[in-house]
This record gives structure tokens, C-alpha cells and sequence, in this order.
């Protein structure tokens, strides 16, 4: 376990201890008053240059790493990977030493293949590697945003500023992971923050999508949906990943909006200050209904704020935090 990412890779938030995710969302704080100003640039990371390397799509993802490496003052390289020569049979190795040539400090990665990025880290060591989502194993900026979300929602609730109260709102918040546990990469980042942040973490879904294993994880598992959502404080939604199979492990969608989807009465059931979240994009009318989504509980737009920040606070600790100075 590290106690700090400065100067460091992001592979994994299994890899982070309590110290090193509250510094990531204590320098996200600052950089959300950046995001207010008019101009929104600092010249915190002027002269690195980072590649962002999507092998696998995601949108909003990709546009958040990249607006926020060009708002610390980066250079960004951005590889079309339908287009690159790894669509001609290069490997993964070959394709990295090429852009290494080009003279990188940094490589932002989305890959479909658990483990990916700790290869490339392999390849080459000498550059800040950061996992944008690998397979089925990790995405480590979307659970430091989506605890990063509560933080400030509970902080801004108790009138204190998150960078003053630290962890502290976590110990004893109740948080309940819904949906398709068994491919959900967010499930597994979102798990190890709120955990290493003190907070109580359940998880519910059909059967067939709960991973074989999951004794070995801090969780627990509910047995009546209904009833843990009015223990939640946090229901945190996970979208059916049908590109990954996820519809073959239910009968119909149908029915799994019937059993675990957070429908209009089912909401009724959630505690008065509850937060509903997802990372997006949502699947409307099967885990989430659409009245339910643009609700007053949910902090979903608001996750989708928080990516920036939180991805440049850690660009700005991997890359530059080893060699002091501030983020203003």
C-alpha cells in the first residue's frame, strides 16, 4: 500500500491507502475553484506532454483526462486507435515504444484487457502510467471522483470544506452498489475507496452477476433489495454492461428492472438525504428510471463535474507532485 501517488503510477485503488486517496481529493479542491475561473488554466504541467490512449471507447472519459491535461497546460497527444497501426497487427508493446519516441511524460490508457496497464508500466518505467479503466479489473479516477462526489455533497450539507474535515464524513456513511457487480470495473474502484475511507459498503444483484468470488471482498451482500435501500445512505447505480455479456446473465431486462432497477417506488423507499449516483451512461427505465435519475437525490451531473478536477489533481501528482511547488 502508498501513502501517496506524487511522482507515482495510478494503476489500481487496491494499491492506495487511506492517506493517498484523501490527498487526491484534498488537491482536487483546489482545482475545482480553478474550473470556476473564467480562464481555466494553470501552468502547472506546461512542457510535459501526455498521450492518451484509448484501446477501448468511452467518451466522456477520454474528453475529461484530455481537458483536464490541456487545463494543467499539457501538451496531449490522442491516439485514434481505430485508425493506429495496432489495427494492422502491431502489438501493444510496439505501439507504446513508438509514442515513447515522441517524447512523453505521461500516458493516460483504456484498455480492454485486465492488467494492461501495469504492462505498459513495464514497458516503460520511466512514465507516469495511469489506468483510464482496464477489462475487468480497476478504474481508478472514477471511484476517487465518485467518493470525491459525496465528500463534498456531505461536507457542503455540514457547512465545512472537505479539505478541513478529510475522511472524516466516511466513517460510519452507509453505501449500497447496485447492478452488474461481476463486469463492473467501477463496482471494484468504487469499493476500495469507500472502503479505505472508513464507510460500509453493500452490494446487490441477481446472482448470475455477483463475481465467483466474492467472499474475499470488505462487502457485504444483501439479500432484500428493498430494505437495504432504505438503510443506504449512498445507492451508487452500476449500468448493464451488454457489451460485455451482461445479458446473457439475466432472463430479460425486464426483470432485472423489475427485481433491482431504482424505480419511481422503489425511490420512495430512500432515506430523505440519501444521494443516488452513476457513472454513466445510463441504461433509462432499466436501472434507473428517468424520473428518478433527474431527481433532486441525484448527483449524477455533478460526478460528471467532479471528473475534471479530480483528473487533474492526479495528473498533477504523478506527473509533477514528486517535484514540489503548488497547483495555483
Amino acid at each position: 500500500m502508498t501513502s501517496s501517488i506524487r511522482g507515482e503510477n495510478l494503476l489500481s485503488l487496491n494499491d492506495l491507502d487511506r492517506d493517498a486517496i484523501v490527498e487526491v481529493l484534498d488537491t482536487a479542491e483546489a482545482f475545482v475553484e480553478v474550473n470556476r475561473r473564467t480562464i481555466k488554466k494553470v501552468p502547472a504541467l506546461k512542457g510535459r506532454v501526455v498521450a492518451s490512449l484509448f484501446f477501448e471507447e468511452s467518451t466522456r472519459t477520454r474528453l475529461s483526462f484530455e481537458t483536464a491535461a490541456k487545463r494543467l497546460s499539457a501538451d496531449v497527444l490522442s491516439l485514434a486507435v481505430a485508425s493506429s497501426s495496432m489495427k494492422k497487427g502491431e502489438s501493444l508493446r510496439d505501439t507504446i515504444a513508438t509514442v515513447d519516441a515522441l517524447g512523453i511524460d505521461a500516458v493516460v490508457m483504456r484498455h480492454q484487457s485486465s492488467g494492461a496497464a501495469l504492462q505498459v508500466s513495464r514497458y516503460v518505467p520511466h512514465v507516469r502510467v495511469i489506468n483510464a479503466g482496464d477489462g475487468l479489473h480497476q478504474h481508478p479516477t472514477q471511484g476517487l471522483l465518485d467518493a470525491f462526489t459525496v465528500r463534498q455533497v456531505l461536507a457542503e450539507r455540514r457547512g465545512a470544506a472537505g479539505v478541513e474535515t478529510g475522511s472524516e464524513l466516511f466513517e460510519g456513511l452507509r453505501v449500497l452498489i447496485v447492478g452488474d457487480i461481476r463486469h463492473s470495473r467501477v463496482a471494484r474502484s468504487d469499493i476500495a475507496a469507500y472502503v479505505a475511507l472508513g464507510a460500509e459498503v453493500r452490494v446487490a444483484a441477481p446472482g448470475t452477476l455477483l463475481p465467483e468470488f466474492l467472499a474475499d471482498w470488505p462487502v457485504g451482500v444483501v439479500d432484500d433489495f428493498d430494505e437495504a435501500l432504505e438503510w443506504a445512505d449512498v445507492v451508487a447505480l452500476l449500468r448493464l454492461q451488454r457489451e460485455r455479456g451482461s445479458g446473457s446473465f439475466v432472463p430479460s431486462l425486464g426483470e432485472f428492472t423489475t427485481s433491482f432497477g431504482l424505480t419511481v417506488e422503489r425511490a420512495r423507499r430512500l432515506r430523505t438525504d440519501a444521494l443516488i449516483m452513476h457513472p454513466g451512461p445510463m441504461n433509462r427505465g432499466v436501472e434507473i428510471d428517468s424520473l428518478v435519475a433527474d431527481s433532486a437525490a441525484a448527483v449524477i451531473t455533478r460526478q460528471v463535474q467532479n471528473g475534471v478536477p479530480i483528473r487533474m489533481a492526479v495528473l498533477y501528482l504523478c506527473v509533477a507532485g514528486s517535484h514540489g511547488g503548488g497547483s495555483q
